[in-house]
């Protein structure tokens, strides 16, 4: 194992450095929770955002574009459980 010194490990640059999330956020464990029955629900960089209107989600969506410019977020709205969605 190569020894690294304190002082190269501080230089290191951010985009150098991978943190390891506990677990990825899919939109698949999403639809599975009941909690997020009825609303919207954007998520970002492993971050889960909900809205109960569409307004709200839009507002959210402005702001997330300004807080993270590079990530593509997920959006979907999941209808309540016994909702009846037709389909022309």
């Amino acid at each position: 194992m190569e020894d690294v010194s304190p002082r190269a490990l501080f230089n290191l640059n951010k985009k150098d450095y991978t943190f390891p999330m506990k677990k990825k956020i899919s939109m698949m464990d999403i639809f599975k929770n009941p909690r997020y029955r009825g609303k919207h629900v954007v998520i970002v960089a492993g971050k889960i955002f909900t809205a109960k209107t569409g307004e709200g989600a839009a507002t959210i969506l402005r702001k997330l574009e300004k807080t993270y410019p590079t990530k593509i977020p997920e959006v979907a709205y999941l209808p309540k459980e016994r909702s009846l969605i037709l389909w022309m």
